[in-house]
This record gives C-alpha cells, sequence and structure tokens, in this order.
C-alpha cells in the first residue's frame, strides 16, 4: 500500500515504513542535470550581478552550459552500446521509469544542444542594432512609452532570455526522451512557458512581438489542453502513464475501444499543434514572423524535433500495437500538410512567413516518413521510420537556423527588411550572403548535393519501405511545388534589379556570421558526404520499451 493509503487507514506516521530514495541514474542523465543546474544558476546570476556586466556573465554561462552538455551527452550515447534485445532498442529505461535514455532520444539531445548554440550566438549578437541585443531593455514598459526611451536611452538589456532559453531547452530534452505520459506532459509545460515569454520582448516591433506571445499562448494552451485530456483518456484504459504499460493494454485489447481511439485522437491533436501540421497550424506564421528573430530560429528547429521524437514515442511504442487505427489519420494529415505549406508559401511576401509555411509543409515531410511506420531492419538501401526522422529533423534544424540568421542581418533603417521587395539585387550587395540564403533554399526544396536532399530521401525511402508508396509519390510532387517558391526567392536576390537604394545589409554581427557560416558548411557537408550523419542516425537503434 502507498503512504497515503495506510495514512488514510488511521496508521500513524511514525509507525509507517521508510520511503526509499529514487535510484537515478545520474551519470546517464547528466546531461538533463547540467542544463537544469546552468538555467538556475543563470536565475541567480540575474539576480546578483552587476547590471554593467551580467549580459556578458550570462552570455558565458549560457555557452559553457550547452558545450558541458554536449560533450557529456556524446559521452552518454557512446556508453549505449549493449542492445537489450527485452526492449527492442539500445539503451534503457531511467528516472524511475520516467525517462528512456535510449539512443533516439540521446541523438536528439545532441541535436537540441546544437540548435541550442547557435541560437545562443545570435541571442549574443549585440552589433545588429546600434550595439545592443534583439531583446527590449524592459519587457514591462509599454511600447512607445517614456519609460520605454529611457530604458533605451540607459542601454538597458533583457539578459534573463539566457536562463529561460536554457529552461527550454531542457524541457525540449526531456520532452523527447519522456517514458510516461505524466513526464512528458510537465516537459511540455517546462519548454513551452519560456518560449511564449521570449516571444514578446522583441526591442523593435514590440506590439507585433507580444501579439506573437499572445498568440503562441493560446495555441499553447490548447496544445496542453487536448494533450492532457488524452493522457486522462490513456490512464483509463491502461491504468497506468507508463508507455510500456499503455503499450501492454493495447496488446491485449482488454479496455474499452472507444476510450484507447480518445485517447490516441487527443493526444495526436496536442503533439501535432507543436509540430505545426496542419489545420492545427493557425497563428503558426504569426508567431515566427512576430517574435524576435533569434526566438524564431531557436523555435523553429528545437521545438519541431522534440515534439516529432515525442511524437514518435508514443505512437510507436505506447500505440504501436493499434498502428493501423491511427495510421490512416496522420496519412492524410500529411498529405493537407505537405500541400498547405507549399501553396501558401508561394503566395507570401514576408521572409518570415514564407519561412514559417515552409516549416509547416516541412512538417507535412517529416509526417511521411512517420505514417509510412518502417521498423523493419535497416540496411544500406533503407532506413527505419524512427532514424529517418532523426536525420530530416538535424538537417532541416541547422538550414533553418542558418536561413534565420540570414534575415536577422538583412536590414534597413527600420530594422529587419523581412518584405522580399527589399531583398532584390542582394545577390550584387552581399553576394556571400545571398549565396547562404540560396543554398538554404536550395536544401529546402530537395536538391541533389545539399543537406535537404538526404533529409527527404530518408524520410521517403522510409516510407517506401513501408508500403506507402502513393504517399511518396503525393511527396515527390509537393516538393515539386515547393521549389517553385524556393527558386523565387534566389531569381529575386540575384537577377531582379534592387527596389531603390536596396536593402542595408549588416555585416559586422559577427557571432551571426559564425552562424551563418557553420550552417552553410554542415547543409553542405551533408549533402555531400551524408555517411556519417546516417550511420549514426542507424546505429541509434530503436525507441526503448
Amino acid at each position: 500500500m502507498s503512504q497515503l493509503s495506510l495514512l488514510g487507514a488511521g496508521l500513524p506516521a511514525a509507525d509507517l515504513p521508510p520511503i526509499a530514495a529514487p535510484d537515478l541514474e545520474y551519470a546517464l542523465l547528466a546531461p538533463l542535470f547540467v542544463v537544469a543546474a546552468g538555467a538556475v544558476l543563470g536565475v541567480v546570476v540575474e539576480a546578483v550581478w552587476p547590471r554593467a556586466g551580467r549580459f556578458t556573465a550570462q552570455v558565458v554561462l549560457a555557452l559553457a552550459t550547452v558545450v558541458v552538455a554536449l560533450a557529456d551527452t556524446i559521452w552518454v550515447y557512446t556508453d549505449l552500446d549493449v542492445v537489450d534485445t527485452e526492449r527492442l532498442g539500445r539503451g534503457q529505461v531511467g528516472g524511475e521509469g520516467a525517462v528512456s535514455i535510449d539512443g533516439p532520444g540521446v541523438f536528439t539531445w545532441g541535436i537540441l544542444l546544437v540548435f541550442a548554440l547557435l541560437s545562443l550566438l545570435m541571442f549574443a549578437d549585440r552589433r545588429l542594432d546600434g550595439g545592443l541585443s534583439a531583446f527590449t531593455g524592459r519587457a514591462a514598459d509599454a511600447p512607445g512609452s517614456a519609460s520605454e526611451a529611457e530604458a533605451v536611452k540607459a542601454r538597458l538589456e533583457h539578459s534573463e532570455v539566457f536562463p529561460l532559453a536554457l529552461f527550454a531547452l531542457v524541457g525540449m530534452m526531456l520532452f523527447a526522451s519522456s517514458n510516461d505520459l505524466l513526464t512528458m506532459f510537465v516537459a511540455l509545460e517546462v519548454l513551452s512557458l519560456p518560449l511564449y515569454l521570449m516571444c514578446g520582448i522583441a526591442r523593435r516591433r514590440r506590439l507585433l512581438s507580444q501579439e506573437a506571445a499572445l498568440k503562441y499562448f493560446l495555441l499553447g494552451a490548447f496544445s496542453s489542453v487536448f494533450f492532457l485530456y488524452g493522457i486522462a483518456l490513456a490512464y483509463g484504459y491502461a491504468g497506468s502513464f507508463r508507455l510500456s504499460d499503455v503499450a501492454t493494454a493495447v496488446g491485449s485489447r482488454t479496455g474499452d475501444e472507444p476510450m484507447l481511439l480518445g485517447a490516441m485522437a487527443l493526444i495526436a491533436v496536442g503533439l501535432l499543434f507543436k509540430v505545426g501540421a496542419v489545420p492545427f497550424h493557425t497563428w503558426t506564421p504569426d508567431v515566427y514572423q512576430g517574435a524576435p528573430t533569434p526566438v524564431t530560429a531557436f523555435m523553429a528547429a528545437g521545438t519541431k524535433a522534440a515534439a516529432f521524437v515525442a511524437l514518435l514515442r508514443v505512437f510507436f511504442v505506447a500505440f504501436g500495437g493499434a498502428s493501423w487505427d491511427w495510421r490512416p489519420i496522420f496519412w492524410i494529415v500529411a498529405i493537407i500538410t505537405m500541400f498547405l505549406g507549399s501553396i501558401v508559401a508561394v503566395s507570401q511576401t514576408d521572409a518570415k512567413r514564407m519561412l514559417a509555411y515552409s516549416s509547416i509543409a516541412h512538417a507535412g515531410f517529416i509526417l511521411v516518413g512517420f505514417a509510412g511506420a518502417y521498423v523493419g531492419p535497416a540496411g544500406a538501401d533503407r532506413v527505419t521510420s524512427v532514424s529517418s526522422i532523426l536525420v530530416y529533423l538535424a538537417i532541416y534544424g541547422v538550414s533553418s537556423i542558418g536561413a534565420f540568421a540570414v534575415v536577422a542581418v538583412v536590414r534597413d533603417g527600420n530594422g529587419e527588411a523581412t518584405h522580399l521587395a527589399r531583398w532584390a539585387g542582394l545577390g550584387h550587395t552581399a553576394p556571400w550572403l545571398a549565396g547562404a540564403f540560396a543554398l538554404f533554399m536550395l536544401s529546402f526544396a530537395g536538391i541533389p548535393l545539399t543537406a535537404g536532399f538526404i533529409g527527404k530521401w530518408s524520410v521517403f525511402s522510409a516510407a517506401w519501405a513501408g508500403g506507402l508508396w502513393p504517399l511518396v509519390v503525393v511527396g515527390v510532387l509537393m516538393s515539386a511545388i515547393a521549389a517553385y517558391f524556393y527558386v523565387r526567392v534566389i531569381v529575386l536576390m540575384f537577377f531582379t534589379d534592387p527596389v531603390g537604394d536596396g536593402p542595408s545589409v549588416v555585416v559586422s554581427g559577427r557571432l551571426t556570421t559564425v552562424v551563418i557560416a557553420v550552417a552553410a558548411v554542415a547543409t553542405v557537408a551533408l549533402g555531400v558526404v551524408p555517411g556519417p550523419l546516417l550511420d549514426l542516425a542507424q546505429h541509434a537503434g530503436a525507441l526503448v520499451r
């Protein structure tokens, strides 16, 4: 009996048996602890460090935290070599059954930390906006007020974004590796709440930024409500929050069938909100457009990666025995997501909104590999759905951060020149910058010799191996449509005369320039030599149960 049950039965507290201390795998969970400790320490720094050097201190602390966690993650991954045949994957379940420390989970930790490292460099760049960061000095000041002008004159900076980003990062890492639904819900809230705040503290266009924060909060609220109600139904069906226990109940089909279908539907809706799939994408482009560009880059790469791995974990582990009940729905969602994201992106005139609809289209392409649900043996000519999605998330995330970094440095007198008309002739005024953006566009389009081609090949190959060749055909057709608006931007930059004085490109943002260069090199390297990434993803193995 539990402690509460014994107390309710009238047993005195002094006679209760001692509560056993939790047995945690501290060495294997260390990357999570490192990031969480860095976030808490960042809050302490914010409280006690002198304002004059606080921003620099937060930058150093955040970057050091991510680098240490990344090094530890590499060590943890190399320590998962033992194959657990009973759990059908490399690794183990730790944290008293709450966390799956397996190949896919630790691989996701690694790419999330890389995304965070690149994004934090953009957060730290103070040379793009008159020596100040992209974040407002005091978020409590009303836009256009005298107090805001006073904060600008005093050159105040919002250094709280660094611990907030670390809290969001640890939430993403836990979300992608949760082994029970309750832990997954807690992780969902931990990753979401800091992002709501960071979306609303842009230095410029503050009303648009605050609108983005409110809309993202409402989207997150809808996501959480659906997800939590689905968890309740899953618990009612299986009598447990653990994914393995839910899988056992699904396999035996001893519970109430409508309750199982309701649980799957509601949990799917909650997670599809987070990946930006249609019809749950509402306001996602508004959030991308209004949020500070470094935050948009962090969200576009990190949130999508964490949410997709969580989606894999719930439906491949917990609901894998009911795949024929949920797969047809995901086929439909994948098709409409690819179609709407590709078609609507053609009409966009704002660079950030175009990238937002591109993100929606890419969610559809990833869902092709997910709906294929191929979990058979991997080989030289095929990849599993899990490994293909890991490859796609890694490739898309790096290219997406690079693309938003370019958006951050294309400016005019009023800040970021996100209207595409201002990008006309960019190839003449800043050829290297335009060339990098063109490279990212070609990667998004899936052109050979870029990383994007490898990503699309991997998910289409997994879907084909799963027998979904009609869905692959639709994906190829949608890729051709999507290529149109990517090529249109390239034509605009290199084959169109500038309008007026053209964009004023700020090339002195050194940290952002480093991010663009790293992303561009990775996009080419992973397209020309994809073998190491593919091998790493396939070596990650299956999700443990």
